[in-house]
């Protein structure tokens, strides 16, 4: 019996997706560069929707030859003191550290998590994914247990169900509550925003400091047997999971 190579195992794909998976930009991007002609296959400008490329043929981008990885799905528990910035280059200790040496292919943090966050943190070179869980308009559901330098008052807990004006935005909770009532500084909030720092702005805004930040769950994925600073690869089923939440 004959064993399938690789590309016959893949098949055809099409160039968008292909170009969306090599991280240059989403599909719908890929195809304004398609329009454009800004896209050349096997040495050949093309300017049509819809093709479909090889694993074999060679697509290249400017001066760039792209490369289409296999798609990578890896979640983070991340431990406080790493930042998630790429660009960071004071010394200070970075999350590829953490996955470094966890595959070939090349993955990036989806979104951040500030240096004294910590948490699941999700990486993949699936560029188009990426995009879609980082837009506002995807309301991706994220959770955090809060740790305050003191009990949050219950008509405060009120206002931040209700929504608080910030400088850039209007946030509002899609759930709180206390997960310790007897001190009442321990408090678990549900929030589908990405704006930057939203959950600690928030409660600065109220007159508290965030002692303890922890994102606990995002997209639907959560920390079960993923202790602090280790990794995991996603299953199939929370993948299809994830590609379902931004449809």
């Amino acid at each position: 019996m004959l064993s399938l190579s690789y590309e016959e195992k893949v098949g055809p794909i099409r160039l968008n997706k292909y170009i969306a998976n090599a991280g240059i930009c989403s599909r719908r991007e890929a195809d304004t560069l398609i329009e454009g002609g800004a896209i050349m296959v096997n040495g050949v400008y093309v300017t049509e929707l819809g093709l479909k490329v090889m694993p074999t043929d060679e697509v290249r981008y400017g001066d760039r030859v792209l490369c289409r990885e296999k798609t990578v799905y890896l979640l983070l528990n991340k431990p406080k003191d790493y930042i998630t910035s790429l660009d960071e280059e004071r010394g200070r200790k970075n999350v590829m550290e953490l996955i470094a040496g966890a595959c070939r292919e090349r993955i990036y943090p989806v979104g951040r998590l500030d240096r004294t966050t910590t948490g699941l943190l999700l990486f993949t070179n699936d560029g188009d994914l990426a995009r879609k869980l980082m837009h506002p308009k995807m309301g991706i559901k994220k959770v955090y247990q809060i740790e305050l330098d003191k009990n949050l008052k219950h008509a405060d807990m009120m206002k931040i169900a209700d929504g608080i004006e910030l400088d850039d935005a209007y946030i509002k909770a899609d759930s709180i509550a206390y997960i310790n009532p007897d001190t009442k500084r321990e408090v678990g909030i549900e929030i589908h925003t990405g704006q930057n720092r939203v959950v600690r702005r928030v409660f600065e805004s109220l007159g508290y400091k965030v002692v303890r930040l922890d994102r606990t769950l995002y997209a639907g994925l959560t920390k079960k047997d993923l202790p602090r600073g280790r990794w995991r690869f996603l299953s199939e089923k929370e993948v299809n999971i994830l590609k379902m939440s931004v449809k």
